[in-house]
């Protein structure tokens, strides 16, 4: 679990358990933007946004919307929880090469906020340097770094 800090606001960010409008609704009151100018942005009505902001999740056009109002790539934490807590993909399934027409990442992001998560686990004595390797596979050289 993570802290989540902006200028004037402070949540615990759990990655196993996203709940995308209690961030933004964060976001909001951190950035301190009108609900009026988010009403006309989004093009919809305060009660939509304030049902936004109960929402656990949100459609990917709409948290678009949220990301380029608030400026904050709220889908970066969509990808912290799949580096944290996804299964290792093989690329080889029955001797062939996995063709996909989606675009091939070559590496993981590791954000502030991660790394911060990581060196806490070390530094608590939660978990070595081992099993952080073995379970989140990040690479012996990047957690050295």
């Amino acid at each position: 679990m993570m802290v989540y800090e902006n200028d004037n606001f402070k949540m615990k960010l759990d990655y196993k358990k996203i709940h995308i409008g209690n961030l933004i609704r964060g976001e909001v009151n951190a950035s301190k933007i009108e609900n009026d100018r988010i009403c006309s942005f989004m093009n919809c009505n305060e009660k939509e946004i304030e049902e936004m902001y109960q929402a656990k999740d949100l459609p990917t056009n709409v948290l678009l919307k949220w990301c380029k109002l608030l400026e904050y790539d709220f889908f970066r934490i969509y990808s912290q929880h799949l580096i944290l807590f996804s299964a290792p993909k093989s690329n080889i399934a029955d001797g062939r090469e996995n063709k996909s027409a989606l675009p091939s990442f070559r590496k993981n992001l590791y954000t502030k906020e991660l790394i911060k998560f990581v060196l806490e686990l070390i530094q608590t004595g939660e978990k070595t340097k081992e099993q952080i390797i073995e379970e989140y596979r990040i690479p012996k050289n990047t957690l050295l770094k």
